[in-house]
This record gives C-alpha cells, structure tokens and sequence, in this order.
C-alpha cells in the first residue's frame, strides 16, 4: 500500500511540510510525493533521507515523482555520522548562526562588507564551531560564486559546519547555478534548525 502526497503547484516549505505529515502518520508505507519545481524536489528528497528513508526519483511530464520507502539501516549510518562529527562541532553546543544579509551593521554599505568579511574570518579562526550557518535573502550572496568569504566557508564546510542557503533566495537573485559552499534548504528546515538550536546567533 502506498500514500500519494501531490504538491504539484505548491512552493516550498509546503511540499515539505505535508510529506513529513505524511510520513509521521503512515510510519511503514510507501509515501509517494509529487511536485513539479526542482526546488521542492531536493528539498523533500532531503526530508526523507534525514528522516531514514530511500529515495528515487522519476520524473515524468514536468513533475517528479519522489517515492520513499524506509531505510532500515539509517540508525545505522546515523550513529556512524555521530561518531565521524569533529570535536570542535560537538563542543559548540548547537550554535546556528542566522546571516540574513551580506553586510554586517547598518550605515555604510562598503564598511558594512568589510566588517562581515572579518566576521566570517574570525569565525574561521575561532573554536568551537558553530554547527550551523544559516543563510537568507541577501546573505545567500556570501555562498555563491564571487563571495570575498567563499574560501573561509569552505574551510568551515571541510571542517564539519553544516552551510545552509535559502533556495527561495537563490531563486530570487538567480544564484542557485552558483551556488558554491554547502547545500540549498528550505524555510521549513531553517525554522527547524533554529528551533532545535541550543543558542541562535543573528548577524
């Protein structure tokens, strides 16, 4: 048997709301979720996997087909990813770190991307690592190619901190084929993360 979830027409976060709902309510079916943008699709693809499931994908006139079936060796591979993280992440206490902008203060625009360049070098340099760095609406600008940071964010990426952007943002400024450090997310994740967060910091 099997739960179909159409989230054809809809924009995130709502493909993936209404897949978690489903998967929460039928724990041992198969959920099959459609949508028809490509940004729904990595985002619900994702959902499933963190959440212990298989994925495969087939796209058929415009719209994915996204069906999830249960992993039953996630708890597996969770506790081994547990045991990989770096000490410096683990120390951290859960710290996100909300970056909504690609300067830092308000006033002058020049000073502003320079001090955010510092910042994010400092970042670098500082221990314990954050776990998360959340990027939103002009902050998105800091991931992708020709950010003046993009390097020491690799560095943090290599390191084990998890690097989010916004996928409506990207969208927004045309900056998803150029994004550059870590992994397009969704505003329901971004609530998630924040909510789950021993202490979130905003830039």
């Amino acid at each position: 048997m099997s739960v179909q979830v159409d989230c054809r027409g809809l924009n995130c976060p709502v493909p993936v709301i209404q897949t978690k709902q489903a998967i929460e309510s039928n724990p041992e079916e198969l959920i099959i979720t459609i949508v028809d943008n490509e940004a729904a699709r990595e985002n619900v693809k994702k959902l499933a996997e963190n959440m212990g499931y298989q994925v495969t994908i087939e796209e058929k006139e415009g719209t994915y087909h996204l069906r999830m079936e249960r992993d039953d060796t996630s708890e597996i591979k969770k506790e081994a990813k547990k045991e990989e993280k770096p000490t410096d992440i683990i120390n951290a206490g859960s710290t996100v770190i909300y970056i909504p902008t690609d300067k830092m203060g308000v006033g002058s625009d020049e000073l502003g991307q320079a001090l955010m360049k510092s910042y994010v070098y400092a970042l670098m340099e500082a221990k314990p690592y954050p776990e998360t760095l959340l990027f939103v609406n002009s902050g998105v600008n800091l991931t992708t190619e020709g950010s003046p940071v993009l390097e020491h964010l690799k560095i943090l990426a290599d390191a084990g901190v998890e690097i989010l952007s916004c996928g409506t943002c990207l969208d927004f400024f045309e900056l998803k084929e150029r994004l550059a450090v870590g992994n397009v997310t969704n505003m329901y994740t971004i609530v998630e993360k924040m909510n789950q967060a021993g202490k979130v910091i905003r830039i």
